[in-house]
């Protein structure tokens, strides 16, 4: 049974060198907002991927730009002797993720004597790389 658990582990050891992750905390922009730009990377190649972030006009790009240099670093840092692959266009975002982070809760007068609250969303970014799966023809 110990070995059985030990190639499952060394298996998955294999499997999470190939992707990378990086993760932004806290980014001051509502998740809503930022999905918006997500959504246009998600799955894509990573150099159009920063092509497309370049060239979009949303603040949010400019973020997820940084996010996705600093991931492409991480897959770099893990798989030195696949160098090429980036190059051969053969590595893309797997999976990225936007999830809410802490609201502000702030408060500001309205008519009437009353108050009126105003809610700073932020968000947490997670980006996964992985190499492209050769497909197969039968």
């Amino acid at each position: 049974m110990g070995s059985r658990k030990r190639l499952m582990a060394e298996k998955l050891k294999e499997q999470k060198k190939a992707t990378a992750i990086a993760k932004l905390n806290d980014v001051p922009t509502s998740p809503r907002k930022m999905r918006l730009v997500a959504d246009t990377i998600r799955g894509v190649e990573v150099n159009r991927a920063l092509d497309l972030l370049k060239f979009s006009k949303r603040e949010a790009a400019g973020r997820l730009a940084v996010l996705l240099k600093s991931a492409i670093a991480n897959w770099e840092a893990k798989n030195p002797e696949n160098a090429k692959e980036l190059d051969n266009g053969n590595v893309i975002v797997k999976t990225i993720m936007v999830d809410p982070g802490r609201t502000l809760k702030r408060i500001r007068p309205c008519p009437q004597g009353r108050a009126g609250r105003i809610r700073k969303r932020s968000n947490h970014v997670t980006i996964v790389l992985d190499v492209k799966q050769p497909v197969e023809n039968k």
